[in-house]
Protein backbone atom coordinates (compact mmCIF):
# COMPACT_ATOMS: atom_id res chain seq x y z
CA UNK A 1 0.00 0.00 0.00
CA UNK A 2 1.18 3.38 -1.08
CA UNK A 3 1.89 6.07 1.37
CA UNK A 4 -0.68 8.50 -0.44
CA UNK A 5 -3.08 5.72 -0.16
CA UNK A 6 -2.61 5.12 3.32
CA UNK A 7 -2.01 8.55 4.67
CA UNK A 8 -5.19 9.55 2.60
CA UNK A 9 -6.84 6.68 4.20
CA UNK A 10 -5.94 7.86 7.67
CA UNK A 11 -7.01 11.57 7.00
CA UNK A 12 -10.90 9.79 6.41
CA UNK A 13 -10.34 7.54 9.46
CA UNK A 14 -9.62 10.17 11.86
CA UNK A 15 -13.25 11.63 12.34
CA UNK A 16 -14.81 7.88 12.32
CA UNK A 17 -12.73 7.17 15.39
CA UNK A 18 -9.29 7.42 15.97
CA UNK A 19 -9.52 11.40 16.84
CA UNK A 20 -11.98 10.45 19.67
CA UNK A 21 -9.57 8.25 21.18
CA UNK A 22 -7.36 11.21 21.15
CA UNK A 23 -10.11 13.48 23.13
CA UNK A 24 -9.74 10.40 25.77
CA UNK A 25 -6.65 12.39 27.43
CA UNK A 26 -8.79 15.38 28.10
CA UNK A 27 -11.89 13.42 29.69
CA UNK A 28 -11.98 10.84 32.71
CA UNK A 29 -8.33 10.44 33.44
CA UNK A 30 -6.09 9.22 36.12
CA UNK A 31 -4.01 5.67 37.03
CA UNK A 32 -5.22 2.59 39.06
CA UNK A 33 -4.05 0.26 41.69
CA UNK A 34 -5.23 -2.36 40.39
CA UNK A 35 -8.95 -4.39 39.47
CA UNK A 36 -8.43 -6.83 42.03
CA UNK A 37 -10.03 -5.02 45.37
CA UNK A 38 -13.84 -7.10 46.69
CA UNK A 39 -16.86 -4.59 46.40
CA UNK A 40 -18.74 -3.50 49.45
CA UNK A 41 -22.23 -1.91 49.27
CA UNK A 42 -22.92 1.35 51.06
CA UNK A 43 -25.80 1.96 52.82
CA UNK A 44 -27.60 3.78 49.66
CA UNK A 45 -27.58 0.48 47.72
CA UNK A 46 -24.40 2.03 45.82
CA UNK A 47 -21.44 -0.31 44.93
CA UNK A 48 -17.21 0.85 46.17
CA UNK A 49 -14.67 -1.18 45.19
CA UNK A 50 -13.15 -2.06 48.61
CA UNK A 51 -9.42 -0.80 49.06
CA UNK A 52 -7.13 -3.73 49.41
CA UNK A 53 -2.95 -3.65 49.78
CA UNK A 54 -2.63 -2.78 45.88
CA UNK A 55 -4.52 0.41 46.35
CA UNK A 56 -6.89 2.80 47.40
CA UNK A 57 -10.86 2.36 46.89
CA UNK A 58 -12.69 3.52 43.66
CA UNK A 59 -15.65 6.14 43.22
CA UNK A 60 -18.86 4.92 44.04
CA UNK A 61 -20.84 2.83 41.52
CA UNK A 62 -24.36 2.91 40.42
CA UNK A 63 -25.62 0.45 38.53
CA UNK A 64 -26.34 -0.05 34.45
CA UNK A 65 -29.91 -0.64 33.64
CA UNK A 66 -28.71 -3.18 30.84
CA UNK A 67 -26.23 -5.19 32.61
CA UNK A 68 -28.25 -7.57 34.61
CA UNK A 69 -32.01 -8.57 33.16
CA UNK A 70 -34.32 -11.06 34.35
CA UNK A 71 -34.36 -12.97 31.17
CA UNK A 72 -32.59 -13.07 27.57
CA UNK A 73 -34.42 -10.20 26.10
CA UNK A 74 -34.95 -11.86 22.69
CA UNK A 75 -37.16 -14.43 24.13
CA UNK A 76 -38.66 -11.96 26.46
CA UNK A 77 -42.73 -10.68 25.00
CA UNK A 78 -41.36 -7.65 26.80
CA UNK A 79 -39.28 -7.03 23.76
CA UNK A 80 -40.87 -8.16 21.35
CA UNK A 81 -41.76 -5.15 19.70
CA UNK A 82 -37.69 -5.16 19.28
CA UNK A 83 -36.83 -7.55 17.98
CA UNK A 84 -39.68 -7.81 15.50
CA UNK A 85 -38.14 -4.92 13.30
CA UNK A 86 -36.86 -4.86 10.03
CA UNK A 87 -34.83 -2.11 9.10
CA UNK A 88 -36.28 0.12 6.28
CA UNK A 89 -33.00 1.05 3.86
CA UNK A 90 -32.70 4.56 2.18
CA UNK A 91 -30.76 6.81 0.60
CA UNK A 92 -28.31 8.38 3.23
CA UNK A 93 -28.44 12.25 3.79
CA UNK A 94 -25.30 13.00 5.14
CA UNK A 95 -22.54 10.53 4.20
CA UNK A 96 -21.05 10.48 1.30
CA UNK A 97 -20.42 7.08 -0.91
CA UNK A 98 -21.67 5.54 -3.49
CA UNK A 99 -24.33 2.67 -2.88
CA UNK A 100 -24.36 3.36 0.95
CA UNK A 101 -28.26 3.27 2.01
CA UNK A 102 -29.13 4.31 5.84
CA UNK A 103 -31.69 3.41 8.10
CA UNK A 104 -32.46 3.01 12.15
CA UNK A 105 -34.14 0.64 14.26
CA UNK A 106 -35.65 1.49 17.48
CA UNK A 107 -34.28 0.13 20.72
CA UNK A 108 -35.54 1.20 24.73
CA UNK A 109 -34.02 3.96 26.34
CA UNK A 110 -33.98 1.68 29.67
CA UNK A 111 -33.18 -1.44 28.99
CA UNK A 112 -34.45 -2.92 32.47
CA UNK A 113 -37.51 -0.95 32.19
CA UNK A 114 -38.87 -1.07 28.20
CA UNK A 115 -41.58 1.32 28.94
CA UNK A 116 -39.67 4.37 29.52
CA UNK A 117 -39.58 5.35 26.10
CA UNK A 118 -37.50 4.40 23.37
CA UNK A 119 -34.73 6.04 21.15
CA UNK A 120 -33.55 5.47 17.73
CA UNK A 121 -30.53 4.08 16.37
CA UNK A 122 -29.01 5.12 13.01
CA UNK A 123 -27.46 2.39 11.10
CA UNK A 124 -26.14 2.71 7.60
CA UNK A 125 -24.65 0.06 5.58
CA UNK A 126 -22.59 -0.86 2.65
CA UNK A 127 -23.99 -3.57 0.61
CA UNK A 128 -21.51 -6.83 -0.24
CA UNK A 129 -20.16 -6.49 -3.94
CA UNK A 130 -20.17 -9.63 -4.54
CA UNK A 131 -22.15 -13.20 -3.12
CA UNK A 132 -23.61 -11.91 0.22
CA UNK A 133 -23.16 -14.19 3.14
CA UNK A 134 -24.39 -11.92 5.53
CA UNK A 135 -23.41 -9.17 7.72
CA UNK A 136 -20.50 -7.38 9.08
CA UNK A 137 -21.39 -5.07 11.70
CA UNK A 138 -18.44 -2.99 12.91
CA UNK A 139 -17.17 -0.11 15.55
CA UNK A 140 -14.58 2.59 14.73
CA UNK A 141 -13.87 3.19 18.48
CA UNK A 142 -13.83 6.29 20.34
CA UNK A 143 -16.17 5.93 22.18
CA UNK A 144 -17.54 8.77 20.21
CA UNK A 145 -16.93 7.43 17.13
CA UNK A 146 -19.71 7.52 14.42
CA UNK A 147 -19.98 4.48 12.38
CA UNK A 148 -22.57 5.51 9.99
CA UNK A 149 -19.42 7.76 9.21
CA UNK A 150 -16.97 5.30 9.06
CA UNK A 151 -18.66 3.63 6.18
CA UNK A 152 -17.29 6.44 4.36
CA UNK A 153 -13.84 5.09 4.75
CA UNK A 154 -14.65 1.51 4.31
CA UNK A 155 -13.18 0.67 1.13
CA UNK A 156 -9.50 1.93 2.28
CA UNK A 157 -9.92 -0.34 5.49
CA UNK A 158 -11.86 -3.38 4.65
CA UNK A 159 -10.32 -6.00 2.44
CA UNK A 160 -12.40 -6.15 -1.75
CA UNK A 161 -12.62 -9.99 -0.67
CA UNK A 162 -14.50 -9.04 2.33
CA UNK A 163 -16.62 -6.46 1.28
CA UNK A 164 -17.85 -8.53 -1.55
CA UNK A 165 -19.00 -11.28 0.80
CA UNK A 166 -20.65 -9.50 3.52
CA UNK A 167 -22.60 -6.14 3.88
CA UNK A 168 -20.54 -3.93 6.36
CA UNK A 169 -22.67 -2.16 8.62
CA UNK A 170 -21.74 0.69 11.00
CA UNK A 171 -24.35 2.45 13.44
CA UNK A 172 -23.58 5.44 16.05
CA UNK A 173 -23.84 3.81 19.43
CA UNK A 174 -26.41 5.41 21.53
CA UNK A 175 -25.52 8.87 22.33
CA UNK A 176 -23.57 9.72 19.52
CA UNK A 177 -23.93 11.68 16.79
CA UNK A 178 -27.38 11.00 14.78
CA UNK A 179 -28.69 8.08 17.87
CA UNK A 180 -30.09 10.14 20.72
CA UNK A 181 -26.74 12.61 20.59
CA UNK A 182 -25.81 14.33 23.78
CA UNK A 183 -25.43 17.83 23.14
CA UNK A 184 -23.45 19.87 25.48
CA UNK A 185 -21.53 23.27 24.07
CA UNK A 186 -22.28 25.64 21.24
CA UNK A 187 -19.96 25.35 18.18
CA UNK A 188 -18.20 28.47 19.12
CA UNK A 189 -17.62 27.14 22.77
CA UNK A 190 -15.95 24.31 21.60
CA UNK A 191 -13.65 26.02 19.83
CA UNK A 192 -13.08 27.97 23.02
CA UNK A 193 -12.50 24.69 24.92
CA UNK A 194 -10.36 23.03 22.38
CA UNK A 195 -8.12 26.22 22.18
CA UNK A 196 -8.05 26.43 25.98
CA UNK A 197 -4.37 26.26 27.25
CA UNK A 198 -2.32 26.15 30.39
CA UNK A 199 1.44 24.88 30.80
CA UNK A 200 0.55 20.98 31.50
CA UNK A 201 0.91 20.43 35.82
CA UNK A 202 0.84 24.04 36.84
CA UNK A 203 -1.97 25.36 38.93
CA UNK A 204 -3.27 27.41 35.94
CA UNK A 205 -3.57 24.00 34.35
CA UNK A 206 -5.37 22.30 36.68
CA UNK A 207 -7.96 25.44 37.32
CA UNK A 208 -8.31 25.46 33.70
CA UNK A 209 -9.10 21.96 33.81
CA UNK A 210 -11.31 22.37 36.88
CA UNK A 211 -13.21 25.33 34.82
CA UNK A 212 -13.83 23.57 32.12
CA UNK A 213 -14.72 20.08 33.55
CA UNK A 214 -17.74 21.62 35.21
CA UNK A 215 -18.87 23.92 32.47
CA UNK A 216 -19.19 21.16 30.03
CA UNK A 217 -20.79 18.58 32.73
CA UNK A 218 -23.26 21.18 33.46
CA UNK A 219 -24.12 21.59 29.46
CA UNK A 220 -24.70 18.26 29.03
CA UNK A 221 -26.80 17.70 32.25
CA UNK A 222 -28.67 20.95 30.81
CA UNK A 223 -29.13 19.47 27.09
CA UNK A 224 -29.53 15.93 27.21
CA UNK A 225 -30.02 14.78 31.04
CA UNK A 226 -32.57 12.68 29.76
CA UNK A 227 -30.07 10.30 28.22
CA UNK A 228 -26.52 10.94 30.45
CA UNK A 229 -27.55 7.60 32.64
CA UNK A 230 -28.21 5.37 29.93
CA UNK A 231 -25.13 5.66 27.57
CA UNK A 232 -22.74 2.76 29.10
CA UNK A 233 -21.01 0.16 27.09
CA UNK A 234 -23.61 -2.58 28.31
CA UNK A 235 -26.59 -0.45 26.72
CA UNK A 236 -25.67 -0.17 23.60
CA UNK A 237 -24.30 -3.98 23.71
CA UNK A 238 -27.59 -4.54 24.13
CA UNK A 239 -28.88 -2.29 21.22
CA UNK A 240 -26.56 -4.33 18.87
CA UNK A 241 -28.66 -7.42 19.60
CA UNK A 242 -31.31 -5.80 18.44
CA UNK A 243 -29.36 -4.81 15.30
CA UNK A 244 -28.29 -8.38 15.23
CA UNK A 245 -32.06 -9.42 15.07
CA UNK A 246 -33.11 -6.79 12.48
CA UNK A 247 -30.23 -8.33 9.78
CA UNK A 248 -31.89 -11.12 9.92
CA UNK A 249 -28.58 -12.88 11.65
CA UNK A 250 -28.73 -15.95 14.38
CA UNK A 251 -25.19 -14.61 15.02
CA UNK A 252 -23.44 -11.23 15.09
CA UNK A 253 -20.24 -11.28 12.79
CA UNK A 254 -18.10 -8.22 14.83
CA UNK A 255 -14.98 -6.14 13.59
CA UNK A 256 -14.41 -3.42 16.58
CA UNK A 257 -11.32 -0.81 16.57
CA UNK A 258 -10.38 0.20 19.81
CA UNK A 259 -13.06 1.23 22.08
CA UNK A 260 -15.23 -0.98 20.15
CA UNK A 261 -13.14 -4.02 21.20
CA UNK A 262 -14.77 -3.15 24.90
CA UNK A 263 -18.00 -2.91 23.10
CA UNK A 264 -17.42 -6.39 21.26
CA UNK A 265 -16.03 -7.98 23.83
CA UNK A 266 -19.19 -6.43 26.58
CA UNK A 267 -21.56 -8.33 23.53
CA UNK A 268 -20.02 -11.36 24.11
CA UNK A 269 -19.99 -11.38 27.97
CA UNK A 270 -24.26 -10.90 27.54
CA UNK A 271 -24.78 -13.13 24.67
CA UNK A 272 -22.10 -15.48 24.03
CA UNK A 273 -24.46 -17.88 22.02
CA UNK A 274 -24.50 -15.11 19.60
CA UNK A 275 -21.14 -14.32 19.29
CA UNK A 276 -19.98 -15.17 15.08
CA UNK A 277 -16.93 -14.15 13.68
CA UNK A 278 -15.36 -11.44 16.32
CA UNK A 279 -12.50 -9.43 15.84
CA UNK A 280 -11.10 -6.75 17.93
CA UNK A 281 -8.32 -4.76 16.88
CA UNK A 282 -6.60 -2.38 19.18
CA UNK A 283 -7.95 -3.98 22.41
CA UNK A 284 -9.22 -2.80 25.48
CA UNK A 285 -8.51 -4.44 28.74
CA UNK A 286 -11.82 -4.72 30.77
CA UNK A 287 -9.90 -5.33 33.99
CA UNK A 288 -9.13 -1.54 34.21
CA UNK A 289 -10.24 1.58 35.90
CA UNK A 290 -9.74 4.76 34.17
CA UNK A 291 -6.71 5.43 36.03
CA UNK A 292 -4.73 2.31 34.67
CA UNK A 293 -6.22 3.32 31.36
CA UNK A 294 -4.68 6.86 31.59
CA UNK A 295 -1.44 5.32 32.77
CA UNK A 296 -1.26 3.06 29.69
CA UNK A 297 -1.63 5.89 27.55
CA UNK A 298 0.95 8.32 29.17
CA UNK A 299 3.72 5.70 28.75
CA UNK A 300 1.84 4.82 25.41
CA UNK A 301 2.06 8.03 23.99
CA UNK A 302 5.94 8.85 25.23
CA UNK A 303 7.15 5.94 23.21
CA UNK A 304 5.32 6.87 20.44
CA UNK A 305 6.57 10.26 20.75
CA UNK A 306 9.85 8.96 20.87
CA UNK A 307 9.57 6.49 17.74
CA UNK A 308 8.52 9.42 15.85
CA UNK A 309 11.71 11.76 16.47
CA UNK A 310 13.93 8.88 15.88
CA UNK A 311 12.03 8.60 12.83
CA UNK A 312 12.17 12.35 12.17
CA UNK A 313 15.71 12.93 13.10
CA UNK A 314 16.72 10.43 10.58
CA UNK A 315 14.94 12.65 7.49
CA UNK A 316 17.50 15.46 7.97
CA UNK A 317 16.16 17.05 4.92
CA UNK A 318 12.85 17.56 6.54
CA UNK A 319 12.98 17.28 10.58
CA UNK A 320 12.47 20.40 12.24
CA UNK A 321 14.42 18.82 15.29
CA UNK A 322 18.31 18.27 15.43
CA UNK A 323 20.27 15.89 17.95
CA UNK A 324 19.87 13.26 19.90
CA UNK A 325 15.82 11.62 20.82
CA UNK A 326 16.18 13.62 24.13
CA UNK A 327 17.37 16.60 22.51
CA UNK A 328 14.14 16.45 19.71
CA UNK A 329 11.98 15.77 22.86
CA UNK A 330 13.05 18.73 24.80
CA UNK A 331 12.83 20.91 22.04
CA UNK A 332 9.91 20.06 21.07
CA UNK A 333 8.25 20.60 24.82
CA UNK A 334 9.66 23.75 24.46
CA UNK A 335 7.54 24.40 21.55
CA UNK A 336 4.41 23.43 22.90
CA UNK A 337 5.66 26.01 25.78
CA UNK A 338 5.75 28.90 23.56
CA UNK A 339 2.24 28.09 22.41
CA UNK A 340 1.05 27.90 25.73
CA UNK A 341 2.55 31.62 26.38
CA UNK A 342 1.85 33.13 23.34
CA UNK A 343 -0.42 31.40 20.41
CA UNK A 344 0.55 31.04 16.46
CA UNK A 345 -0.52 32.54 13.48
CA UNK A 346 -2.73 30.09 11.38
CA UNK A 347 -3.77 32.38 8.98
CA UNK A 348 -7.22 32.26 10.52
CA UNK A 349 -6.83 35.53 12.58
CA UNK A 350 -9.90 33.92 15.05
CA UNK A 351 -8.44 30.63 15.97
CA UNK A 352 -4.64 30.86 16.35
CA UNK A 353 -2.65 27.59 17.56
CA UNK A 354 -2.13 27.21 20.96
CA UNK A 355 -0.38 24.93 22.92
CA UNK A 356 -3.49 22.79 23.55
CA UNK A 357 -4.00 22.46 19.80
CA UNK A 358 -0.59 21.73 18.90
CA UNK A 359 -0.54 18.78 21.65
CA UNK A 360 -3.84 17.18 20.19
CA UNK A 361 -2.29 17.34 16.54
CA UNK A 362 1.02 15.74 17.90
CA UNK A 363 -1.34 13.18 19.34
CA UNK A 364 -3.25 12.67 16.16
CA UNK A 365 0.14 12.16 14.14
CA UNK A 366 0.93 9.52 16.43
CA UNK A 367 -2.00 7.44 15.58
CA UNK A 368 -0.72 6.34 12.01
CA UNK A 369 3.04 6.65 10.93
CA UNK A 370 2.06 7.38 7.65
CA UNK A 371 1.33 10.49 8.45
CA UNK A 372 4.49 11.41 10.40
CA UNK A 373 5.67 13.00 7.08
CA UNK A 374 2.76 15.68 7.15
CA UNK A 375 3.31 16.00 10.48
CA UNK A 376 7.48 16.69 9.99
CA UNK A 377 5.82 18.85 7.66
CA UNK A 378 3.31 21.03 9.66
CA UNK A 379 6.16 21.44 12.44
CA UNK A 380 8.37 22.66 10.53
CA UNK A 381 6.14 25.02 9.05
CA UNK A 382 5.02 25.61 12.32
CA UNK A 383 8.45 26.21 13.81
CA UNK A 384 8.77 29.16 11.42
CA UNK A 385 5.98 30.66 12.13
CA UNK A 386 3.30 29.38 10.03
CA UNK A 387 0.55 27.47 11.39
CA UNK A 388 -2.00 27.08 8.67
CA UNK A 389 -0.89 22.67 8.84
CA UNK A 390 -1.36 22.75 12.21
CA UNK A 391 -4.50 24.15 12.35
CA UNK A 392 -5.80 21.75 9.45
CA UNK A 393 -4.67 18.64 10.75
CA UNK A 394 -6.36 20.22 14.36
CA UNK A 395 -10.31 20.50 12.65
CA UNK A 396 -9.58 16.91 10.49
CA UNK A 397 -9.09 15.46 14.01
CA UNK A 398 -11.83 17.44 15.93
CA UNK A 399 -14.05 17.09 12.58
CA UNK A 400 -14.64 20.62 12.74
CA UNK A 401 -15.75 21.63 9.09
CA UNK A 402 -15.11 24.95 7.30
CA UNK A 403 -18.32 26.56 8.07
CA UNK A 404 -17.00 26.41 11.87
CA UNK A 405 -19.80 23.41 12.76
CA UNK A 406 -18.30 20.08 14.09
CA UNK A 407 -20.10 17.04 12.07
CA UNK A 408 -20.37 14.79 15.45
CA UNK A 409 -20.63 15.47 19.09
CA UNK A 410 -17.31 13.11 19.61
CA UNK A 411 -15.80 15.81 21.77
CA UNK A 412 -18.36 15.14 24.10
CA UNK A 413 -19.96 12.01 23.56
CA UNK A 414 -16.36 10.24 24.90
CA UNK A 415 -16.58 11.58 27.86
CA UNK A 416 -20.07 10.48 28.57
CA UNK A 417 -19.44 7.06 27.81
CA UNK A 418 -16.04 7.00 29.93
CA UNK A 419 -17.31 8.34 33.16
CA UNK A 420 -20.48 5.51 32.92
CA UNK A 421 -17.77 2.89 31.78
CA UNK A 422 -14.90 3.69 34.00
CA UNK A 423 -14.44 4.65 37.36
CA UNK A 424 -11.50 6.51 39.05
CA UNK A 425 -9.76 6.35 42.28
CA UNK A 426 -11.85 8.28 44.83
CA UNK A 427 -8.53 9.14 47.01
CA UNK A 428 -7.69 12.71 46.20
CA UNK A 429 -3.75 12.87 47.08
CA UNK A 430 -3.46 9.63 45.90
CA UNK A 431 -4.08 10.91 42.56
CA UNK A 432 -2.43 14.23 42.91
CA UNK A 433 0.99 11.81 43.59
CA UNK A 434 0.29 10.11 40.54
CA UNK A 435 -0.30 12.84 38.49
CA UNK A 436 3.00 13.99 39.39
CA UNK A 437 4.89 10.29 39.16
CA UNK A 438 3.32 10.50 34.98
CA UNK A 439 4.40 14.06 34.74
CA UNK A 440 8.04 13.07 35.53
CA UNK A 441 8.06 9.74 33.91
CA UNK A 442 6.41 10.68 30.82
CA UNK A 443 6.94 14.16 30.13
CA UNK A 444 5.56 15.34 27.06
CA UNK A 445 1.89 13.98 27.42
CA UNK A 446 2.11 12.53 31.23
CA UNK A 447 1.14 15.99 32.83
CA UNK A 448 -2.14 15.85 31.24
CA UNK A 449 -3.00 12.48 32.33
CA UNK A 450 -3.14 13.43 35.75
CA UNK A 451 -6.63 14.68 36.28
CA UNK A 452 -10.00 13.14 36.51
CA UNK A 453 -12.47 15.06 33.64
CA UNK A 454 -15.99 12.93 35.42
CA UNK A 455 -15.66 14.54 38.82
CA UNK A 456 -18.44 16.77 38.13
CA UNK A 457 -20.07 14.49 35.77
CA UNK A 458 -23.74 13.89 36.81
CA UNK A 459 -24.07 10.63 36.46
CA UNK A 460 -21.80 8.17 38.65
CA UNK A 461 -19.85 5.40 37.50
CA UNK A 462 -22.00 2.37 36.48
CA UNK A 463 -19.74 -0.37 35.87
CA UNK A 464 -16.61 -2.55 38.30
CA UNK A 465 -13.26 -2.80 35.88
CA UNK A 466 -13.60 -6.61 35.53
CA UNK A 467 -12.38 -9.24 33.30
CA UNK A 468 -14.47 -10.82 30.66
CA UNK A 469 -14.33 -14.30 29.53
CA UNK A 470 -17.38 -14.54 27.14
CA UNK A 471 -17.05 -18.77 28.10
CA UNK A 472 -19.23 -20.11 25.36
CA UNK A 473 -18.74 -17.69 23.05
CA UNK A 474 -16.20 -19.77 20.53
CA UNK A 475 -12.84 -18.26 19.09
CA UNK A 476 -12.50 -14.42 18.91
CA UNK A 477 -9.61 -12.71 17.16
CA UNK A 478 -7.54 -10.34 19.52
CA UNK A 479 -5.43 -8.31 17.49
CA UNK A 480 -2.50 -6.28 19.04
CA UNK A 481 0.17 -3.87 17.50
CA UNK A 482 3.41 -3.54 19.46
CA UNK A 483 3.72 0.22 18.76
CA UNK A 484 0.39 1.28 19.54
CA UNK A 485 -0.15 4.29 22.08
CA UNK A 486 -3.75 4.49 22.51
CA UNK A 487 -4.79 0.63 23.13
CA UNK A 488 -1.14 -0.54 24.32
CA UNK A 489 -0.01 -4.07 23.42
CA UNK A 490 -0.24 -5.60 26.69
CA UNK A 491 -4.62 -4.70 26.77
CA UNK A 492 -4.53 -6.88 23.72
CA UNK A 493 -2.21 -9.53 25.82
CA UNK A 494 -4.38 -9.37 28.45
CA UNK A 495 -7.69 -9.69 26.84
CA UNK A 496 -6.91 -12.61 24.55
CA UNK A 497 -5.89 -14.51 27.94
CA UNK A 498 -9.22 -13.81 29.54
CA UNK A 499 -11.45 -14.35 27.03
CA UNK A 500 -12.27 -18.47 27.48
CA UNK A 501 -11.60 -18.89 23.72
CA UNK A 502 -9.13 -16.21 21.92
CA UNK A 503 -6.25 -16.00 19.63
CA UNK A 504 -4.08 -13.31 19.47
CA UNK A 505 -2.46 -11.63 16.10
CA UNK A 506 0.55 -9.17 17.14
CA UNK A 507 1.84 -6.36 14.50
CA UNK A 508 5.29 -5.14 15.15
CA UNK A 509 4.55 -1.57 14.02
CA UNK A 510 3.33 1.64 14.69
CA UNK A 511 -0.02 3.57 15.18
CA UNK A 512 -3.02 2.25 16.21
CA UNK A 513 -4.69 -0.84 15.31
CA UNK A 514 -3.58 -3.32 12.37
CA UNK A 515 -6.45 -4.18 10.34
CA UNK A 516 -6.11 -2.20 7.28
CA UNK A 517 -2.68 -0.66 7.92
CA UNK A 518 -0.23 -4.05 8.63
CA UNK A 519 0.71 -4.01 4.90
CA UNK A 520 -1.18 -7.99 3.85
CA UNK A 521 -0.07 -9.76 7.45
CA UNK A 522 -2.80 -9.49 9.50
CA UNK A 523 -5.43 -8.66 7.18
CA UNK A 524 -4.51 -11.81 5.42
CA UNK A 525 -5.60 -14.17 8.59
CA UNK A 526 -8.85 -11.58 9.79
CA UNK A 527 -9.97 -12.29 5.71
CA UNK A 528 -9.49 -16.11 5.78
CA UNK A 529 -11.09 -15.80 9.32
CA UNK A 530 -14.16 -14.10 8.26
CA UNK A 531 -14.50 -15.32 5.18
CA UNK A 532 -13.59 -19.10 5.68
CA UNK A 533 -13.48 -19.72 9.41
CA UNK A 534 -10.18 -20.05 9.44
CA UNK A 535 -8.73 -19.56 13.10
CA UNK A 536 -5.24 -17.70 12.78
CA UNK A 537 -2.55 -19.73 14.86
CA UNK A 538 -2.30 -18.13 18.34
CA UNK A 539 0.91 -15.85 18.92
CA UNK A 540 1.30 -15.28 15.07
CA UNK A 541 3.31 -12.10 14.82
CA UNK A 542 4.22 -10.33 11.79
Amino acid sequence: MTHAVRARRTLSRLAAGAATAVLLLAGCTGIDPGPDGGESTDPDGSATTAPTEDGPALDELGTSAAQDLDADPAADPGYAEYYGQEIDWGACEDVQGEDLECGTVTVPLVWNDPGAGDIEIAVGRLPASGERTGSLVTNPGGPGGSGVNFLESATFMISPEVRAAYDVVGFDPRGVNRSAGVECLSDEETDEYLAATAEPGSEEAAQLSEEWGARIAEACEAHSSAVLPYLDTYSAARDMDVLRAALGSEQLDYLGYSYGTYLGASYAELYPDRVGRFVLDGAMDPSLSMNEISAGQAEGFERAVEAFLDDCLLQVATCPFTGTQEEAKQQLNAFFASLDESALDSGDPERPITGAMARSVVITLLYEDALWQTGREALADAMKGDGAQLLNIADLSSERQPDGSYRTNATFAITAVNCLDHPGVADEAWVQEEAQRLEEEFPTFGASLGGDGCSHWPVPPLREPAPISAEGAGPIVVVGTTGDPATPYAWAENLSTQLDDAVLLTFEGNGHTAYGRSGGCIEEQVDAYLLEGAVPEDGLTC
